[in-house]
């Protein structure tokens, strides 16, 4: 025999050794199939739909095929666990973008909406009457005659029980004008909200923390009925009030009262005195010999740099631009005078006329915004333009706790209108 004839031999062994797969009829199939689908009814009812496609797979090999389906469904089905943990961990990371919306400050009333208006009077304290002759342009905002509330409020300060006396106080330092400018606005607030804490007790059947809050809001509510509040009153309050929101539950009421008080003199001292010290500081070395500072209105801070300026002897002369209708520089021009300083002082009209003789500029704000924005008293940006056109630096000092997230790009939307009587004045 040959080596072919062997492999003839065994091919043909071969088939007879394997048995050959028989295909199932229509009736079988539709046998297994309904097996399955029963099994799988079987499988939901009980709970236990992975051992029952297993075992219904493994009763004729020739459903292995279709059973493959039933374990791929399976296990697209059994991963849920993970998407429920993605989607907690999502819950979990919006979380603090829930918190930050809460800081967020609510939008000033537009006074053009007359449902809201008229429940904003139902709940004022202060009776203020509407101007007559009120400008089409600045309905949106408050316009009322000035020089009303102030006799109003003082007839009723025995009958204000919710008010504390030095809130009240501070609001009508408010009206009059007697108490002014961003940072002493701020400290006169958080000053009187110190001693409201201070005289506080907690209402039977109420908590410390939420009662103290509600207290603080009527508060604001005052103020601003007085006046409308500044960008640094409301970050003050905004901390006044996490600070209350965060006191632990442990704590006794004099021990939280006593926290709360430390907490606002704290603010006081890092936020506004030693951030003071530190623009003052760095901008001492913007300030050499022979300069012509120019300044517009009144700044403490900027007042407190030309201050310490004359105190280590540098030699400089100060521009004071003022302008209606506060003429604010006025005060400012008779300090300097007072300390020695050289000073010339002008109205804003004369600003491009003086700016030639200008080294430096330095001005004040009342905030500075998320986009860069400085938001400072009117006639600000004049000043800065000018000094811009003709090549002249111009530095801006402002404590960080005045800066805000907010973005405004003029002056229409939000701002404070004056007494009409200036205007005419002009």
């Amino acid at each position: 025999t040959n080596k072919g004839d062997l492999a003839e031999i065994r091919n043909e062994d071969a088939p007879a050794s394997i048995p050959q797969k028989q295909k199932p009829s229509k009736a079988e199939r539709r046998a297994i199939q309904e097996a399955q689908r029963a099994a799988k009814a079987a499988a939901k009812e009980a709970g236990l739909s992975g051992k029952s496609t297993g075992a219904a797979s493994g009763a004729n090999p020739a459903t292995s095929k279709q059973a493959k389906p039933a374990k791929i469904s399976q296990k697209k089905d059994v991963p849920h666990a993970p998407s429920t943990v993605a989607s907690e961990k999502k819950v979990t990371e919006r979380q603090p973008e829930r918190d930050r919306k809460k800081d967020v400050p609510h939008p000033r009333m537009q006074f053009d909406d007359v449902h809201r208006v008229e429940k904003a009077k139902k709940r004022a304290i202060v009776n203020q009457s509407e101007a007559r002759n009120r400008v089409e342009l600045f309905r949106h905002l408050p316009q009322y005659v000035h020089g009303t509330q102030l006799p109003d409020l003082e007839s009723k300060f025995f009958q204000l029980e919710p008010i504390h006396p030095s809130v009240y106080k501070v609001g009508l330092q408010y009206l009059s004008g007697e108490v002014s400018g961003g940072n002493g606005r701020c400290i006169a607030m958080l000053l009187a909200f110190r001693e409201a804490i201070k005289d506080y007790s907690t209402p039977p059947n109420k908590t410390l923390s939420r009662d103290l809050t509600a207290k603080v809001s009527s508060y604001v509510s005052f103020f601003i009925e007085c006046r409308p509040l500044s960008i640094s009153m409301g970050n003050a309050i905004r901390f006044l009030k996490n600070r209350i929101a965060k006191l632990p539950i442990t704590l006794s009421e004099s021990e939280a009262k006593a926290s709360l008080q430390s907490d606002i003199d704290r603010f006081i001292n890092e936020k506004i005195v030693v951030a003071d010290q530190v623009i003052v500081s760095h901008a001492i070395t913007k300030v050499r010999d022979d300069d012509v500072l120019l300044t517009y209105g009144s700044s403490s801070v900027v007042e407190m740099i030309l201050e310490h300026a004359h105190e280590l002897g540098r030699k400089f002369r100060v521009i004071v631009v003022d302008s209606r209708p506060k003429l604010e520089g006025q005060g400012l021009l008779r300090r300097l005078v007072a300390k020695g300083i050289n000073c010339t002082y002008t109205h804003i009209n004369a600003v491009s006329y003086i700016m030639h003789e200008v080294t430096r500029v330095f001005l004040g704000a009342s905030s500075i915004l998320s986009n860069g924005t400085v938001y400072s008293r009117v006639g600000t940006a004049s000043v800065a333009m000018v000094a811009h056109a003709f090549g002249i630096p111009v530095l801006v000092c402002c404590e960080a706790y005045k800066f805000h997230e907010r973005v405004q790009l003029d002056s229409i939307c939000a701002n404070e209108l004056g007494k009409h009587m200036f205007v005419y004045a002009l």
